[in-house]
């Protein structure tokens, strides 16, 4: 769509995430790299910022040296290491500590 037009600009706006996380009733867990030329930093804080405000669980990483999907190892890995710990948390099982120590150069926010 084009956001020149009205017509472009609705369509778009269907198509945004963020108009439907009123929809989302399961936990979620998020991860973004702060540098997402796509995905803005300050845009993709609402679906989480909404399921706080609904009280579903969230789970919101920011990795501030990464664009649009991850590129160093370090950052792969410990989002592997995230997830084990979320998917733990809500869906039961066993999962290692995590510490972000334990990840050389790693520099992430963890929001939630």
């Amino acid at each position: 769509g084009d956001p020149d037009t009205e017509e472009g600009l609705k369509y778009l706006k269907s198509c945004s995430p963020s108009n439907y996380a009123d929809n989302i009733n399961k936990p979620l867990l998020i991860a973004q790299g702060k540098n997402d030329p796509r995905v803005k930093y300050e845009e993709n804080n609402i679906i989480p910022k909404t399921l706080k405000r609904n009280n579903i669980p969230v789970g919101y990483v920011v990795y501030c040296d990464e664009g649009h999907g991850f590129a160093k190892l370090e950052n792969m890995l410990s989002f592997v290491a995230l997830k084990e710990k979320f998917l733990s948390k809500h869906l039961g099982g066993r999962c290692e500590p995590f510490d972000k120590n334990n990840f050389k150069n790693l520099n992430i926010e963890i929001k939630y």
